[in-house]
């Protein structure tokens, strides 16, 4: 069916043109500030997670599982957070930006590097500053658009 209706409509679809990837103004860094936050509840988790005690295969698997769970859902977040952050990054901020906020770019690297330290380690240490490299943005961010616009955290 899909063929069908590209065959015949295909000659009457005109190429659109973009500067970026999404029309202008839907940006938001809460986005990858959910992400990060979830990251760092998974992190928590994973260090709270007590392996069973004995031989109880039932409770090995158990744990084998949650904690396997707990890695993909931390590690896949991590990633989303990065994800966002590259978009606010490459897609949002212009060189104008950059004149009010010269450390944009290293703000930004430090965030994407964070990301990918929460994605293969277990730390809570770099997990907390993920969440405050996306805070910084945050108020960038905001500021940019004249408008101030509170931080919180969801958990």
């Amino acid at each position: 069916m899909f063929e069908q209706l590209k065959r015949n409509y295909l000659d009457r679809i005109e190429v659109a043109e973009a500067h970026c990837d999404a029309p202008c103004g839907i940006y938001d860094p809460s986005s990858a500030r959910i992400a990060a936050e979830a990251a760092l509840s998974m992190t928590k988790k994973i260090l709270d997670l007590k392996a069973p005690d004995g031989d109880d295969p039932k409770a090995a698997v158990a744990y084998k599982n949650t904690l396997t769970r707990y890695i993909v859902v931390k590690e896949e977040q991590a990633q989303v957070a990065k994800d966002e952050l590259l978009i606010l990054w490459t897609d949002y901020f212009k060189p104008v930006h950059l004149e009010k906020y010269p450390n944009l770019h290293e703000t930004f690297w430090k965030a994407a590097k964070l990301c990918s330290a929460v994605k293969v380690e277990v730390s809570l240490e770099h997990a907390n500053e993920l969440m405050e490299a996306v805070k910084e943005i945050h108020g960038i961010f905001w500021a940019t658009k004249d408008r101030d616009i509170a931080w919180y955290t969801a958990g």
